[in-house]
C-alpha cells in the first residue's frame, strides 16, 4: 500500500525509548512506525534527525482578538510552529472582551480560526460573577478555566477571591474540567508593592522584593486545599521556585490532584538577568534561580512559555510600570535541548512528555502528544547537534523582542508538521491551511 507520505530514517522520540525508524503518513494520521515501511507518494529523509511529537503549548497571550497589535494569532502560531510547537492553549486574557462566556468563546474560536497555521484550544476565564457562564463554556470546548489569585494587570479580567476560586472548582469538577491558577497573593504582592512605591524604590531589586517567593508558596497552599476541598483538579501555572514545587507536591501528597507547570525562562534565566536585559525580562512571578528549578525538574509536569508579549513601548523606561511578560513561544523547545538534554543529560522521552505528552494527558487531547499509529500525524524533526544563535530576524512573533535574542541554542529545528502538512521548514513558514480547535476528549 502506497501512503500520502513517508518519514524515512529518523531517530523517533517514544515514551518507551528512542527507536530508528520510517513513520508512515496517511489523511493527516500517523498509519505506521517501523523499519523499511512500504513506500510512500512523498518521502522524506530525516536520517540524521530526531523527530519529536509536535510541541504542545499549554499557555500563551497571543490576545486576539482585541490586542493584536501586542501579538495576534497569526504571527503567534509561526512563531509556535517555527519553535516546533502544533498545538497552543490561548489564555482567556489579554484578550478583549476576555473569554468568561460563550459570546465571547465563540468571537475568538472564529478569529483562532482564520488566523492561526497551528491546532488551538482555548482557556476559559473563572472571575468573581461568572461561575455560572462555565457549563455553557465546557459546553463549548474550554480546556479548562483560569483564574488569577492576585492583580492580573487587567481591569477587565479581576482576581478570584477564595470564595469564587472554590465554588469554580466545585463546578469544574462537576463538568470535569481543570481550574489553572496564577498563584501569588493579592495581600503580599500588593502590600509589598504599596511599600516599594512608598520608597521611591523602581529597581528590579524593588520588583523583586515586592513579589517574593513566599507569595507564591502561600498562593500554592492555599489553591491546592480549596480544591482537595472540592475534588477538583488544579493545574498551577509557572511555578517559579523550587519552594513553589515543593507546595505543590506537599499538596499532591495530601490527596490533592494538582499539576506543576513551569516555563522555559524559569529554566533559563537568573534573577540577576533582570538587571542586565531590563524590562525585557519583567514576568510575574519574576525570574529567580534556573539552577535550583533544574534540580526539581523531576518533580515537573509540562514546560510552557507562557508566551505574553507587549508593544516595544510597554517594555521600555520606567521598570516599575514596564508591562510583565516574556515573549518566548519560539525558544522552549531550545530551552529544553540546550539546557536539559546536552548540558544536564536530561532524556528526549522525558523532553517530550514535558511538552507533548504530559499536555496531552493532563487536557485530555486525543489523537495529540505521542508518534503512535492513529495518532494526528504533530511532529517535530530536530538536528540535534546543530548549534543556532537566535537574531531578532529570526523571530516570527510581532515584535522582534525577546530575552533569547543573541543567545545560542543546541539543537534546531528543521521541520514542523501539522496533522501531516509540512508548516515551517528551515526558516520558512510554508503552511497552506490553517490549524482547527481542539477540544477535550469527554470523560
Amino acid at each position: 500500500m502506497v501512503v500520502d507520505q513517508v518519514i524515512r530514517g529518523g531517530t523517533v522520540v517514544t515514551e518507551a525509548g528512542l527507536l530508528s525508524a520510517d513513520v508512515a503518513i496517511e489523511d493527516g494520521r500517523i498509519q505506521a512506525v517501523g523499519r523499511e515501511l512500504p513506500g510512500g507518494h512523498q518521502e522524506l529523509d530525516a536520517r540524521g534527525l530526531t523527530i519529536f511529537p509536535g510541541l504542545i503549548d499549554v499557555h500563551v497571550h497571543f490576545n486576539e482578538p482585541g490586542r493584536t497589535e501586542w501579538e495576534g494569532a497569526a504571527t503567534g502560531s509561526r512563531g509556535l510552529a517555527a519553535g516546533g510547537g502544533t498545538v497552543f492553549f490561548d489564555m482567556p486574557l489579554n484578550s478583549t472582551p476576555c473569554t468568561v462566556n460563550a459570546k465571547e468563546f465563540d468571537h475568538k474560536r472564529d478569529a483562532l480560526a482564520k488566523a492561526s497555521i497551528t491546532d488551538f484550544g482555548l482557556w476559559g476565564g473563572l472571575i468573581p460573577g461568572n461561575v455560572g457562564e462555565m457549563e455553557e463554556l465546557a459546553g463549548r470546548g474550554v480546556v479548562g478555566f483560569k483564574a488569577f489569585l492576585c492583580d492580573s494587570g487587567l481591569p477587565e479580567f479581576p482576581r478570584a477571591d477564595d470564595l469564587t476560586l472554590y465554588l469554580g472548582l466545585c463546578e469544574a469538577r462537576r463538568l470535569g474540567l481543570t481550574v489553572a491558577v496564577h498563584a501569588e497573593s493579592q495581600e503580599i504582592t500588593q502590600g509589598l508593592s504599596r511599600l516599594v512605591a512608598t520608597e521611591g524604590d523602581r529597581s528590579v531589586q524593588g520588583f523583586l522584593r515586592s513579589r517574593p517567593i513566599l507569595a507564591e508558596v502561600e498562593a500554592i497552599h492555599r489553591a491546592c486545599l480549596l480544591a482537595r476541598e472540592a475534588n477538583a483538579r488544579v493545574h498551577i501555572v509557572h511555578i517559579s521556585s523550587g519552594s513553589g514545587v515543593v507546595a505543590a507536591l506537599e499538596a499532591r501528597a495530601r490527596g490533592t490532584e494538582v499539576t506543576i507547570e513551569t516555563c522555559a525562562h524559569y529554566l533559563y534565566f537568573m534573577a540577576e538577568d533582570m538587571e542586565r536585559l531590563g524590562a525585557i525580562a519583567k514576568c510575574a512571578p519574576p525570574l529567580r534561580d534556573a539552577d535550583e528549578l533544574w534540580r526539581m525538574s523531576g518533580a515537573l509536569d509540562i514546560v510552557a512559555s507562557d508566551h505574553s508579549p507587549a508593544p516595544p513601548e510597554m517594555k521600555t523606561g520606567d521598570f516599575s510600570k514596564a508591562w510583565g511578560g516574556i515573549a518566548g513561544v519560539q525558544s522552549t523547545l531550545a530551552v529544553l535541548l540546550d539546557q536539559g538534554f546536552h548540558k544536564r543529560a536530561i532524556p528526549l522521552e522525558r523532553i517530550a512528555s514535558l511538552t507533548a505528552g504530559e499536555p496531552a494527558r493532563r487536557f485530555r487531547l486525543a489523537g495529540k502528544g505521542a508518534t503512535i499509529p492513529g495518532n494526528d500525524a504533530d511532529l517535530t524533526l530536530v538536528d540535534l547537534s546543530a548549534s543556532q544563535e537566535l537574531k531578532r530576524d529570526d523571530l516570527y512573533q510581532r515584535h522582534g523582542l525577546s530575552p533569547y535574542i543573541g543567545r545560542t541554542f543546541r539543537g534546531t529545528v528543521r521541520r514542523t508538521i501539522r496533522s501531516g502538512e509540512t508548516i515551517y521548514e528551515n526558516g520558512k513558514i510554508t503552511a497552506q491551511t490553517n490549524g482547527k480547535l481542539i477540544r477535550p476528549a469527554k470523560i
